[in-house]
């Protein structure tokens, strides 16, 4: 993990732990250290049971860790009062459930506008609109949840999280429920809140999809952090055993020439075989495409998981 000045953290957790008590105590997570850099769309990634969503509900405020300290920003949550917590999330924290947690009796715009309104402020009227033009649902305000598609619920959920201005968005799953072209579009409009509007999202996914056109990946198994991987990093190591292997082929070459005097043949080899080598990792490790910040990662299937 690249280190981060406390200046560019939007979430840090620091030996945080979750443990449910009961008959057979079940430890959600065991001493997870992260953080998590402003502007950054993260995808905290495992399977079923693995602390995904206890790791979001621990950062967001939510749930209270067993042990260690979460930070958003400078703001040590461990410091404050349930209610202090509770202003905190609804004007620095937005929220999105896999289940939308819509109001029924609401209309869209109802909706949107709810946590505002419980936090008795007035957000900017043009941010609002750009925030419902940005999700698509100019023309859905007066609808209610029940009068919507599964995307579209999910966009209201998206749209009401992002009408604050949060620093940090957390998405539990949010494409859980809904189709491969539904989830294609939510995923997109994540994309652009960190690519456009520079805010912080986390979310938490079961599987890769293709749709994943993410900066970080994080693996998650048995609560714990597993490994961390950085696309860009992932490329470059690729790129790097190719091109020295390449050089060192070359380089022994011509010191083999210099001493003997023959050439040796099976050398440049060794080098050809090299860059094949690297060039076969570097695409078994991470696809680069680079279309602005996007990069597509999906193929790292398996690296720092054990599902």
């Amino acid at each position: 993990m690249h280190p981060s000045s406390p200046a560019t953290r939007a979430v840090t957790l620091e030996g945080v732990t979750r443990t449910y008590d009961g008959e057979q105590p079940v430890v959600a997570l065991a001493g997870v250290d992260i953080d998590f850099r402003r502007g950054t769309f993260t995808a905290v990634m495992g399977p079923s049971g693995s602390g995904k969503s206890t790791l979001l509900h621990c950062a967001a405020g939510l749930d209270r860790p067993t042990s260690g300290r979460v930070r958003i920003g400078e703001t040590d949550l461990s410091s404050l009062s349930e209610k202090d917590l509770t202003v905190l999330r609804r004007a620095r924290v937005g929220f999105v459930f896999q289940a939308f947690n819509l109001v029924p009796a609401l209309t869209v715009e109802q909706n949107i506008m709810l946590p505002s309104r419980l936090a008795r402020s007035a957000p900017d009227p043009r941010w609002v609109a750009e925030v419902v033009e940005r999700v698509g649902l100019g023309t859905r305000l007066s609808h209610r949840p029940s009068e919507l598609s599964g995307g579209q619920q999910q966009r209201v959920a998206i749209a009401r999280a992002l009408v604050s201005r949060p620093e940090v968005i957390f998405c539990d799953e949010p494409t859980g429920a809904l189709d491969t072209q539904t989830a294609a579009e939510v995923l997109t409009l994540l994309r652009a809140v960190v690519d456009d509007a520079g805010q912080t999202v986390i979310m938490a996914a079961l599987a890769r999809t293709r749709e994943l056109s993410l900066l970080r990946l994080v693996g998650v198994t048995r609560g714990q952090i597993k490994r961390m991987i950085h696309a860009e990093q992932a490329g470059l190591l690729g790129v790097a055993l190719a091109i020295g292997g390449a050089i060192a082929a070359v380089t022994l070459s011509s010191v083999v020439n210099a001493v003997t005097g023959e050439r040796v043949p099976y050398v440049p080899l060794l080098g050809w075989v090299t860059i094949v080598a690297g060039t076969v990792t570097l695409a078994l490790v991470a696809v680069l495409l680079p279309i602005g910040r996007v990069l597509r990662v999906s193929p790292v299937r398996g690296i720092g998981l054990r599902e």
